[in-house]
Formats: structure tokens, C-alpha cells, sequence
């Protein structure tokens, strides 16, 4: 007979698996094994570059090694324009003449700029523009100069003459080249101080009312000035432009009074011969022997002289209007 398979007990012991699990019971989960949790990773502190520790005040603006750093903004670079000059400041600046007179220059149609002819005085000119006086080309003068001249009798205040005469300029040919302009007319019979410059601001400083720049001139007459008119003088004439003011009157000599000094701010036209005239009295002579505070001392008929860097700073900053009667400068 056949052997039977008679299960013993040590078979019971050691169940296959899944063989004795009864319908609607749940098998026994697995035990989950638990492993150690990895440890984080800590950074090292950073250190700080370039940290003044004992420094106290202000704002920690320092930076970790190997951060992202950022370079601060530049400012922005604009570029520069060229300066704006208006035309007939531009034409004094060139040596031509002052600036009140390069306004007429401008309106009479002699100025051209980039080749069209303008006759607007306040145009602004730039660098890169070309002004053209009467088809020359102007450039403006770069060093500042100014001359002293006793004008002698027979030449004419003026840049040039069309008849050929003798100019002012003509003085100076021997001494610069360069190109400068008169401030302070003087008829071509009147004699004595005249300023020449290239330098517009100051002609055009000395120019104008407002600044009043005082003139002394020596009178001599054809007859001796009566008391009356003399004192019609010292209270200011009526002429046909409006009333003629002094700012003294005197003569010279008590025995002869033919010859006056008079004291004037006025930079009307012809002026002095004008307040004679107008009382019948026929000039001889007229010497101009004080000009915006400068003396003719050792300067002779005829001679030119710089003005010193006293005289120039006097006249570029001193306002005469302020003290009329102050004293002239004192020249070597």
C-alpha cells in the first residue's frame, strides 16, 4: 500500500505562505524597516570681505564672498553742446568793433552766417557756425588785450576808412597784430585818451549809460566864457536830444577863462563841442584828459601804452556810477 503524506506537526510550524489565510482577513503588513534620516547639509558661514571691525558708524555695504555683486550705476556722460553766443556779441568777440555797434553792422545787412545774410543781432551763433563780415571770415580772439592811446589830431576813431585816412590802428600796427577796436569815440580834430580792446564785454561795459564812465576833457575857446553861460553849463543846457548834465565845471587858470575843464558822463555824440556851440562860442581845442579813471600821465601825444593788470581789474569791476567824483587811477 501506498505510503499517506501525513502532515506531522513541524510541517505545521512552517505554513507556506498564503496557505492558511482564512477568506476576508488581512494579511500582516510588512514592518517597515526604518533607516536613520540623512543629516542636512549646513553651509559654512560666509565671511565678509574687506570688514572693518571696528569700524561703527554707517551702513554695512560689504559684500559675502562669492555672492552676486552689482556694479553701481554710472552717471550719464551727456555731451557737451556748443556754447550759444548771440551774432553781435560774437562780432565784438572777433575785435571788430562793440557790441552796440555790431548791431548796426547787422542791420545794415554786412553779416552772413553759414552763407545767408542775418539781421537778427541775438542770433545765437555756435561753434561750428561761420560768420562772414562784408564775405571776410571772423574768428573770435582768444587772449584778451587793451591798449591806452593819446590820440594826437587827424585820425580818425575808427577799424578802417573807406577815403583812405588815417585810422587809430595805424598807431598800433607797430606794437600788435592784434585785431582790436576803440571804445570812446573821439572826433578826428578832438585829441586825448582813447581805450583800445578786443574785448567786448568791457568795451560794451564802458559803452552803456547805465555805467556812467567819467571823461574830463580841457576846453579852449575862441573868447573868454561868461559867468552867465558858465553857469548855464553847470545847471545842464537844453539841446535838441535833451538836456545836456555835467558833472563839473570849472577853469583851469583864474586869469584866463578861455580855457575850461568839464567833467562829463554823457557818451552822447560830439557832446561837449555841442554844449559850446550851441552858446556861440567856436571850440579851438578839445583834449580828452581823463578816461573811466585812466590819466595821460607819461603818456605823450601820440603814444600807446597796455594797461597794467591794476587798470584792468578797475575797469572790468569797479562801477563808476556808484562814486562819480573818485579819484583817477595812478599810472607809472
Amino acid at each position: 500500500m501506498p505510503k499517506k503524506n501525513i502532515p506531522v506537526p513541524s510541517d505545521f510550524a512552517r505554513p507556506k505562505k498564503g496557505v492558511y489565510v482564512k477568506k476576508g482577513e488581512l494579511a500582516r503588513p510588512k514592518k517597515e524597516t526604518k533607516y536613520p534620516e540623512p543629516k542636512k547639509s549646513v553651509a559654512p558661514k560666509k565671511k565678509y570681505e574687506g570688514r572693518d571691525h571696528n569700524k561703527t558708524k554707517g551702513p554695512d555695504t560689504y559684500t559675502p564672498k562669492g555672492a552676486m555683486t552689482f556694479k553701481p550705476r554710472e552717471p550719464k556722460v551727456v555731451p557737451k553742446t556748443d556754447e550759444k553766443m548771440p551774432l553781435n556779441k560774437y562780432i565784438a568777440h572777433a575785435g571788430i568793433c562793440s557790441r552796440r555797434d555790431a548791431i548796426e553792422l547787422i542791420k545794415n545787412g554786412q553779416v552772413k552766417v553759414n552763407g545767408i545774410v542775418l539781421k537778427e543781432p541775438g542770433y545765437k551763433i555756435v561753434e561750428s557756425d561761420k560768420v562772414m563780415l562784408d564775405d571776410k571770415l571772423l574768428t573770435p580772439q582768444q587772449k584778451m588785450v587793451y591798449f591806452l592811446l593819446n590820440k594826437p589830431k587827424n585820425f580818425i576813431t575808427t577799424t578802417d576808412d573807406p577815403e583812405g585816412r588815417k585810422t587809430v590802428l595805424d598807431l598800433l600796427k607797430p606794437i600788435t597784430d592784434a585785431r582790436v577796436f576803440p571804445v570812446g569815440r573821439l572826433d578826428r580834430n578832438t585829441t586825448g585818451l582813447l581805450l583800445l580792446t578786443n574785448d567786448g564785454d568791457l568795451a560794451q561795459k564802458l559803452s552803456h549809460p547805465s555805467h556812467e564812465t567819467r571823461k574830463i576833457y580841457h576846453v579852449v575857446l575862441d573868447r573868454n566864457l561868461s559867468m552867465k553861460d558858465f553857469e548855464s553849463i553847470a545847471e545842464g543846457l537844453l539841446l535838441e536830444d535833451g538836456v545836456a548834465a555835467v558833472d563839473e565845471v570849472a577853469f583851469i587858470t583864474p586869469g584866463d577863462k578861455k580855457e575850461i575843464g568839464i567833467e562829463i558822463h554823457s557818451g552822447r555824440n560830439r557832446i561837449v563841442r555841442r554844449i559850446f556851440e550851441h552858446l556861440k562860442y567856436e571850440v579851438k581845442s578839445l583834449d580828452r584828459v581823463v578816461y573811466a579813471g585812466l590819466t595821460k600821465k607819461n603818456l605823450p601825444r601820440g603814444k600807446v601804452r597796455e594797461l597794467d593788470e591794476k587798470e584792468v581789474i578797475y575797469l572790468k569791476h569797479f562801477n563808476q556810477s556808484k562814486n562819480p567824483k573818485a579819484h583817477a587811477i595812478k599810472t607809472t
